[in-house]
């Protein structure tokens, strides 16, 4: 197991309340032993003009389950971890239902972290691809 300590979804709850995650209706759905798991509903606030999905929303879900998964690997006590750098490539869109982001980890550091996600639709098909690397710094 990854996580700095023994995390239920309850426990995470908070993370998601008064900000950007409640605003896009992102919920995280997930927490396995390595890897952390949301969805977010394509609607009027996460879509573009042309009714689909916003690649900026989608950036928004992988950041946003990246940097809730880097949070929890952590002494919040001694260290925070804040974005430093995401890219996504946006592969295929979506006009209806949830997207569904899975965070793994690629490098956990002392100092940086590195995280993949995959963002699929209602059919399992892949949509976007992100990579975030967190910095880690003291408090």
């Amino acid at each position: 197991m990854i996580w700095f300590k023994k995390y239920d979804l309850a426990h995470i709850a908070f993370l998601s309340k008064n900000n950007m995650l409640e605003h896009l209706g992102i919920e995280i759905t997930e927490l396995g032993d390595d890897f952390i798991q949301g969805k977010m509903p394509v609607d009027h606030r996460t879509v573009q003009p042309m009714n689909i999905l916003h690649g900026g929303a989608s950036v928004a879900l992988a950041e946003s389950l990246g940097s809730i998964g880097s949070y929890l690997t952590v002494d919040h006590t001694k260290f925070h971890c804040v974005g430093m750098e995401i890219n996504a490539n946006h592969l295929r869109p979506v006009s209806t239902g949830y997207v569904f982001g899975t965070a793994k980890p690629i490098h956990l550091g002392t100092k940086s972290q590195v995280w993949s996600i995959e963002i699929v639709n209602e059919a399992n098909k892949l949509v976007c691809i992100s990579r975030i690397t967190m910095a880690v710094i003291a408090v």
